[in-house]
């Protein structure tokens, strides 16, 4: 499994209104997607919950990289985006695990993403084995749909990335706090 996201900071006086009429109007266009697990159609807004930025930022977990790459590439849909907002990076990271959890059969409304850097002199498989009890004991708290941990191998970080049912709680580490607008899970269909 894959996790995959891209983040387009908006000018500071940017509508956001106008990202989520996008996301009404074209969200639900991967909601039956092959090789997707799911896509989180997540935003910041300048001023609420301590950000500092407009940004339109999906994150995706992908069961198939084959499908990954059709959808970046190969005519799947980033296209849309390029023609949007221009050809934006994109981070993607190897998922070490996914779990969900007691609020999966519920609609999340929010999203959080926790980015940690290993420190050259620590064994990654320690910080990843530390970083999977930590997923798990996230995973348990009653407001949490689904959390993943990833890795990336080039920058050597871990992400948490989770999906809440209501708020990201205040006690929760995490360097960015996200609006859900929608979730496209076509493999929980």
């Amino acid at each position: 499994m894959y996790a995959m996201q891209y983040e387009i900071t908006l000018p500071a006086d940017y509508d956001m209104e106008v990202i989520r009429k996008r996301v009404r109007d074209f969200g639900h266009t991967l909601d039956d997607r092959q090789g997707l697990r799911l896509k989180a159609y997540v935003i910041r807004e300048r001023g609420v919950d301590s950000s500092p930025v407009n940004q339109y930022a999906p994150f995706y977990l992908w069961d198939d990289t084959a499908a990954m790459s059709h959808f970046l590439v190969g005519g799947g849909g980033f296209r849309n985006i390029v023609r949007d907002f221009g050809r934006t990076p994109v981070r993607h990271w190897t998922v070490a695990a996914r779990e969900t959890g007691p609020s999966w059969d519920t609609t999340p409304r929010a999203a959080s993403r926790h980015v940690t850097s290993l420190p050259a002199d620590e064994d990654p498989e320690t910080a990843v084995r530390s970083a999977l009890d930590d997923l798990r004991r996230t995973a348990r708290r009653a407001d949490v749909h689904t959390t993943a941990l990833a890795v990336d191998p080039l920058r050597w970080q871990l992400l948490r990335f989770t999906l809440w049912r209501d708020a990201v709680p205040h006690d929760e580490p995490a360097t960015e706090r996200y609006e859900l607008l929608h979730l496209s899970e076509p493999a929980k269909r």
